[in-house]
C-alpha cells in the first residue's frame, strides 16, 4: 500500500509540473488577447469581450476535466499493473522511456543473477564443509566414550552433541534455501519418523531427565520422511531448551476423518499469550530469550514453519505461559500433492 501511494504522490507532482506549465501559457494567452482587445480595437463593447473571456473559459474548463479524467483513468491502469507479480514493462510497454525501463531490467537481472550465483557457490562451499566436519564429530564422539573420567566424558558428549545437532541442521538450511528443494513425498509410518527424531535427541532428553509419553499409532501420511524428521528435531530441541522442573515430553496423534494431527507437547517454560502469534517468524526470540535464561537464534521454528509449507502440511501452537507448549503438525489428504506446486505456493 505504501509503495502504491508513493508511485501515486509521484504520478500527481509530475502531472501538476506539467499542466501548471500549460495553465500558465493559457492565462498568457487570455490576458493577452483581452489588452489587445481593450487597447487596440477601438469602438468594441466589453460584453464582446467578457463573452469571449467567457467561451474560452468554458473551453479551458472542459479541457482541463478532461485531461483529469485522462489522469485518473491512467491512474487505475497504474494501480492495476501494480498489482500483478510480472514486470511492468514486459507487460505494458506503451509507456513514455520505456526503453530505458527495459535498459534498467536487463541490468538488475544481470546483476541479481550473479549474486545468485555466488549465492550457489557459498551454499554448496557450506555443504561441503558440513559433510566434512561429520567426520571428525563421529571421531571425537568415539574418542570421548576413552575417558576415564566420567563427568569430563559426559560433558565433552555434550558439546560434541551441540556440534554434531548444529552442522546437521546448518547443512539442512543449505538445502532448504537452494535453489532446488529437494522433497520427495511418499507414503510412511509416522511413528518411524517420531522415534528417528527421539533417537536424534536421546542424548539431551536423557540427560535432562525427560518423562517420555510416545503414542504416535500406525497411521502413515504422505510427507517427506527426511524433513519432517528434521521439524521434530527442532521442536524436541526446543522442549529441552525450556524444559520445566518435571520434564516431560508427551507425543501422540489424532485423526479427524482425513486429517491427521500430530502433537507434541511440554510442560516447560511456555509462551506468552502476546508472542504465540509470532513464534513462526524468523529471528523472532521472545521474552525467553531476552530475560538472558536461553539462548536462541528464532529460526528454527521459522525454518520448520517453511518445511511444513512447502509440503502442504500445517504447523501451528497452543500455549500457556509457565505451564506447557503444544505444537501440532496437520497432515492433510495430500497424495496428490506436487513438488512444483508446493514451492508455487510458498513463494
Amino acid at each position: 500500500m505504501e509503495a502504491e501511494e508513493r508511485v501515486g504522490w509521484a504520478c500527481f507532482q509530475a502531472y501538476g509540473k506539467k499542466r501548471w506549465r500549460y495553465a500558465v501559457f493559457c492565462m498568457f494567452i487570455i490576458a493577452a488577447f483581452n489588452l489587445y482587445f481593450i487597447f487596440l480595437i477601438s469602438g468594441s463593447s466589453i460584453k464582446y469581450l467578457l463573452y469571449l473571456d467567457f467561451l474560452l473559459m468554458m473551453a479551458c474548463g472542459i479541457s482541463a476535466v478532461a485531461d483529469c479524467c485522462s489522469f485518473v483513468r491512467k491512474w487505475k491502469r497504474i494501480k492495476e499493473l501494480m498489482g500483478r507479480k510480472e514486470l511492468i514493462c514486459r507487460v505494458y510497454p506503451y509507456f513514455e522511456n520505456h526503453e530505458l525501463a527495459e535498459h534498467d531490467v536487463r541490468v538488475l537481472e544481470e546483476q541479481l543473477e550473479g549474486r545468485f550465483s555466488e549465492n550457489c557457490e557459498l551454499q554448496d562451499y557450506v555443504a561441503k564443509w558440513c559433510h566434512e566436519m561429520k567426520i571428525p564429530l563421529s571421531a571425537g564422539l568415539l574418542m570421548g566414550e576413552k575417558i576415564p573420567d566420567g563427568r569430563l566424558r559426559g560433558g565433552m558428549r555434550e558439546q560434541l552433541e551441540r556440534m554434531k545437532q548444529q552442522v546437521g541442521a546448518l547443512l539442512l538450511g543449505c538445502r532448504l534455501q537452494g535453489a532446488l528443494f529437494d522433497l520427495q513425498i511418499r507414503k510412511v509410518f509416522l511413528k518411524d519418523c517420531v522415534r528417528e527424531s527421539v533417537h536424534n535427541n536421546q542424548f539431551f532428553l536423557i540427560q535432562k531427565g525427560f518423562e517420555m509419553k510416545v503414542d504416535a499409532g500406525e497411521e502413515m501420511v504422505y510427507t517427506d520422511p527426511e524433513w519432517i524428521v528434521y521439524v521434530l528435531d527442532q521442536l524436541m530441541s526446543n522442549a529441552v531448551k525450556y524444559a520445566g522442573e518435571i520434564p516431560v515430553l508427551h507425543i501422540w496423534t489424532e485423526k479427524k476423518g482425513e486429517i491427521l494431527t500430530l502433537f507434541v507437547e511440554d510442560h516447560g517454560a511456555g509462551i506468552c499469550e502476546s508472542e504465540i502469534s509470532r513464534v513462526f517468524e524468523k529471528g523472532f526470540t521472545g521474552r525467553n530469550y531476552h530475560n538472558g535464561k536461553y539462548r536462541s537464534t528464532g529460526m528454527g521454528l521459522y525454518m520448520a514453519a517453511k518445511i511444513i509449507g512447502r509440503m502442504g502440511h500445517e504447523i501451528g501452537v497452543e500455549s500457556r505461559y509457565g505451564e506447557f507448549s503444544r505444537f501440532w503438525i496437520r497432515f492433510k489428504k495430500n497424495e496428490y500433492f506436487e513438488v512444483g506446486q508446493g514451492q508455487q505456493a510458498e513463494k
